[in-house]
This record gives structure tokens, C-alpha cells and sequence, in this order.
């Protein structure tokens, strides 16, 4: 199968919920649609009208609607939840949903699922960004076709059938969206290590 004839597989006829609307979210929102899932969308906002110009794409797309200070009560039910990386993990509305069956994952995940070209990943607490645009424009320079995302660049999942074996993608990644990954690149860079964002993790050893 292809990569897209994969996810329409893993995702068709499927509850999907995604946490937030944010930037790597929206095009996933409609992808995953188009391929057939139910899709909820859980979210801080009290409102439709909220959410401004994308309200019309939600409207077309028949997304349902879990919002406000109970935003979380749509987990419930789900087969497929769409974390966003600011979410945290272990949080208990998510571990509870996990627990009822509920495959938590993310955009990156499923994009090293199904990536069909190799996978250069960087990470590290500073100069991630700058690395990975090195990294970037050597490969061009070297003639490659190169897939920038992570945190750098546009989400890849929706770019992945007009991904090549021959290409390369090059991802710049944070913990945040590392803590939960099943699957290793094919070249890891970490540039280096500092504590810092222990607000979010439980420790610097995590």
C-alpha cells in the first residue's frame, strides 16, 4: 500500500479527535476528513465564532465540536486522539483515554509511520533550528528534493503522497513532541542537552 492508502486505512470510519487548532492541526483536520474520519475537535474556545475565518472550514467539514472548560470531555469515545505537542502526555484526561483504547499519537508520529524517503530528525535544546536548516540546504545542494517540518516549516503528513523514496525529509523536533515517538530517524542529531522546560517534564533525567 501507499502511505496514503495506509493512513486512509488506519483512519476511515474512524473517531478522531484533535487537541487545538493550531498551525500543523488545520490541514491535518481536512486531510484526515477527506480520508473518511469522524472528526472532533477539542479545544480552549468557548465558541464557534472563535475561531474566526477557519469556523466556515469546520462547518464544511462537519467537525464536531468539544469546547470550552470541559474541552476535554471529548476524548471520551475516541479511537484516534491527535496530540498536540504542548499537551502534556501523562495528563489524566488523555492517560484515561488511552487506558479506554484510544491511540494517542501526533503529526510527526504518523508522518515516521509512513515517511516512504529517509528521515534526518534534530533536537536539542538550543540552535535545533539553525541545524536543521543546514542541514536542509546541504542536501539541496547535493541535488535532493528536501521535506522541511517539525518545528520548522509546514506539517509533512498532508505533503506525504508527493513524497519520493528518493527525497529526504529533515525534521526539527522538541521534547515535547519526542516523549511520545515509537519510532526512530534514520539520523538522529542532538545538539546539545540543558535543563529547561522542567515545568513541563517531570525532570531533567525524563
Amino acid at each position: 500500500m501507499t502511505p496514503m492508502e495506509q493512513l486512509k486505512a488506519m483512519v476511515a470510519g474512524k473517531k478522531v479527535a484533535f487537541i487545538g487548532a493550531g498551525v500543523s492541526h488545520k490541514p491535518c483536520i481536512t486531510m484526515l476528513a477527506a480520508l473518511g474520519a469522524d472528526i472532533t475537535l477539542c479545544d480552549q474556545k468557548k465558541s464557534l465564532d472563535d475561531f474566526g475565518d477557519y469556523a466556515d472550514t469546520l462547518r464544511k467539514l462537519n467537525v464536531k465540536l468539544s469546547l470550552g472548560e470541559h474541552y476535554t470531555d471529548g476524548f471520551a469515545g475516541q479511537d484516534i486522539i491527535m496530540r498536540t505537542p504542548g499537551y502534556e502526555f501523562f495528563k489524566p484526561e488523555l492517560q484515561a483515554a488511552k487506558q479506554a483504547g484510544a491511540l494517542v499519537t501526533s503529526e510527526v508520529e504518523l508522518f515516521f509511520e509512513l515517511c516512504p524517503c529517509k528521515l534526518i530528525a534534530v533536537t536539542g535544546s538550543d540552535g535545533k533550528s539553525t541545524t536543521t536548516t543546514l542541514a536542509a540546504k546541504l542536501l539541496e545542494a547535493q541535488g535532493y528534493t528536501v521535506h522541511l517540518g517539525g518545528n520548522l516549516g509546514r506539517p509533512l503528513l498532508p505533503d506525504i503522497e508527493s513524497i519520493s523514496p528518493q527525497d529526504m525529509a529533515v525534521l526539527e523536533l522538541s521534547s515535547f513532541q519526542l516523549h511520545t515517538m515509537r519510532k526512530s530517524p534514520d539520523i538522529a542529531v542532538i545538539t546539545n542537552l540543558s535543563p529547561n522546560h522542567l515545568d513541563w517534564h517531570t525532570s531533567m533525567e525524563e
